[in-house]
């Protein structure tokens, strides 16, 4: 089969679409012949060898951890899914024709592999942080880089629990915003003081990791009342930096309730052949994605 992997840390460069034996499903595990990968950044952080203590790896090393496919093997213990059916979850190495999966749930009815893709990681990351910021129905959660996979779960997610957002984005993914339910406003010079005339902010999260911290904190008027998923230095001025993954299987099985009450949707903003992975990496590094991008396979 065909996988993309690294031998070293750098740049897209160093990713290889190489010839490699198909893994096998070990207890409690599925194979699926993937059909499509979702491409997340901490896919190129990684890459990077950016210090992520949720996910060591050693060297060489598949990429991706986000796929959809058809199911071709179960490993022993495994209950409730069969040889055929079309899932979506997250596992290891899935930038592949197969890959292993640790947690997964039927893809719901109406959507498409290329769509399903796009959702495990950032669903759970999602849920994650809303929990850890601890932000209740009635209050005003600000989102800073929310037009991204993440930040447009969380501008749903926190709609259909009764949260009142404000997102910030660039001048493109404005009305998208808006569209997802949010209060929109531009980062740049003087985006604090746009922000403060959206309303009272009781909780922020970092989604881009733009070197806003602290302003988030003056925003908020408490660091704890902070979250980061893309900024290493956060710690140092008190505020959590969120790395590790919480229920995976969890996160899929309310992703399908709200994808079947139809409470969220993430667009595919870009897909890629497999050949391509290192392109997807640059696109996805250099931000101002609205929604996913994905590699077909």
């Amino acid at each position: 089969m065909k996988k993309v992997s690294f031998a070293e840390f750098g740049g897209p460069d160093v990713l290889r679409l190489v010839d490699a034996e198909k893994p096998h499903a070990g207890p409690g595990r599925i194979r699926i012949a993937v059909r499509a990968a979702g491409v997340n950044p901490v896919d190129w952080r990684i890459r990077e060898g950016q210090v992520l203590g949720a996910h060591p790896i050693q060297l060489p090393s598949g990429v991706g951890l986000d796929a959809s496919g058809v199911v071709d093997e179960v490993g022993e213990g495994v209950e409730g899914v069969e040889v055929g059916d079309r899932v979506f979850g997250e596992g290891a190495s899935t930038y592949a024709e197969f890959a292993v999966l640790s947690a997964w749930a039927r893809v719901p009815e109406g959507l498409s592999f290329e769509e399903a893709a796009g959702y495990p990681s950032v669903v759970e990351t999602a849920l994650r942080v809303i929990r850890e910021v601890g932000v209740r129905p009635g209050r005003t959660l600000l989102v800073s880089g929310a037009s991204g996979g993440v930040g447009s779960a969380v501008l749903q997610i926190a709609r259909d629990r009764g949260i009142t957002v404000i997102g910030t984005a660039g001048a493109p993914n404005q009305d998208y915003l808006r569209g997802l339910g949010a209060l929109a406003t531009t980062y740049g010079e003087g985006w604090v003081g746009r922000v403060r005339r959206l309303g009272r902010v009781d909780a922020a999260l970092d989604l881009a990791g733009s070197g806003v911290i602290r302003e988030l904190v003056e925003l908020t008027g408490d660091p704890r009342k902070v979250v980061s998923i893309a900024d290493l230095s956060a710690p140092r001025l008190g505020v959590r930096f969120s790395g590790t993954a919480g229920s995976v299987p969890e996160a899929l099985a309310e992703a399908v309730d709200l994808i079947t009450r139809g409470r969220l949707h993430i667009p595919v903003e870009k897909s890629y052949p497999l050949s391509e992975a290192a392109a997807a990496h640059i696109d996805s590094r250099a931000g101002h994605t609205r929604g996913r991008r994905v590699l077909l396979v």
